[in-house]
């Protein structure tokens, strides 16, 4: 008589995080991947006190911290620390390999993705990795050399990542911004916003962006009666902007410091205006309205402004430098409202780099390895 064997249940860990960037696409691979394999056992590894240490428990993953440090790439005393806080993390994700035993490891960018692959292939356990930008980071780089696949969103990828080990998938997002038809009335209502104005969505990532809300300040005193701005300002900034004397009692302006529906605010946008961060990229190709994107410049190697350029040459996007914004944005915003043409080329080009299925393909690809 033959004995059934019980197969074990799959078990993957995801590393990285740090940003919304990078925890948004790890948690969209994860539910692809319990959605076609729903016995999978998924565990996170990200850096402590990073917004993946809440954002991944909401999501409803088991996640362990590690006290990894980015490095400085100037003279500061943080760099004091980083090799210490590097070996720590280098141990505890050598524990966590050994008890957790992973059939694969995927990394997903930031420095919270390194100690815990490096330690995967000590223990020949194989290794993939997702690049959200158009420049690849330093970890993922050097994670490369020995990673069996390398995810990536953008074209000529080769110049940073062997070329035999080059997917491309296109960028995993939230599964509600696949989903935005006859959204529009519920988003009117929700937000109470009036239906015969053009409506503009400002948002500069999940903490704000600093220069995008005082681009905003600066330009309110122009801005016309026929448009309507829904603000994200980030829980930094929202007081101090909400007791500026032009925003007080402004029904032009809807202020939030953080919008929990980004499913509504993208289905009722007219205009967005945006950080170029790869995951929103994606984000909007979905969405496919026209674009102002205003790249951060304290990001690491100028990732953003790589990311907007590839928009740009496309005539997919607006982009205006950050240190012009405070002066012109809202220009532009105003040209761009009054230029229908523009508007549906800016949609219709930005539409066609959208990718709908990023998650299922990485997904299906690491249960194929597996």
């Amino acid at each position: 008589m033959k004995v059934k064997m019980k197969m074990k249940n799959k078990r993957i860990i995801i590393g990285g995080g740090g940003t919304g960037g990078h925890i948004f696409p790890a948690i969209a691979i994860a539910d692809a991947i319990k959605s076609l394999a729903p016995d999978t056992e998924i565990l996170f590894v990200g850096a402590n006190h990073k917004l993946e240490m809440e954002k991944v428990p909401e999501a409803g993953y088991e996640i362990i911290g590690l006290p990894v440090a980015g490095l400085q790439r100037r003279l500061t005393y943080k760099n004091l620390t980083f090799i210490f806080k590097l070996l720590i993390s280098m141990l505890k994700s050598s524990r966590i390999i050994k008890n957790f035993k992973p059939d694969i490891a995927i990394g997903v960018g930031g420095y919270a993705s390194g100690p815990i692959l490096k330690a995967a292939t000590r223990r020949n356990i194989p290794i993939v990795i997702q690049e959200q930008n158009s420049y690849a980071g330093l970890t993922n780089k050097l994670l490369s050399k020995k990673a069996r696949k390398v995810f990536v969103a953008y074209e000529g990828m080769d110049r940073f990542f062997p070329k035999e080990s080059i997917v491309f998938t296109g960028n995993p997002i939230r599964q509600d911004i696949n989903e935005l038809v006859d959204k529009r009335e519920d988003a009117l209502r929700f937000f109470d916003l009036g239906k015969d104005k053009t409506i503009v969505l400002i948002i500069g990532g999940s903490l704000g962006a600093g220069t995008i809300n005082k681009s905003m300040l600066n330009g309110i005193e122009k801005l016309p009666g026929n448009l309507q701005i829904l603000w994200q300002t980030g829980k930094l900034y929202f007081e101090e902007i909400m007791e500026h004397p032009l925003v007080k009692k402004n029904e032009q302006l809807k202020v939030m410091p953080f919008i929990k529906k980004m499913d509504l605010a993208y289905s009722v946008a007219d205009i967005i205006v945006s950080r170029a961060g790869a995951g929103t990229i994606s984000e909007l190709a979905l969405v496919g309205k026209p674009v102002i994107l205003v790249p951060s410049p304290n990001v690491a190697e100028d990732h953003q402004t790589k990311n907007a350029m590839a928009l740009v040459d496309k005539q997919a996007a607006l982009h205006i430098k950050d240190k012009e914004a405070p002066e012109k944005l809202l220009d532009e915003i105003i040209r761009l409202s009054e230029n229908e043409n523009l508007m549906k080329s800016l949609s219709v080009n930005i539409k066609e780099l959208a990718i709908t299925d990023s998650a299922k393909r990485i997904a299906e690809e690491i249960l194929k390895m597996i």
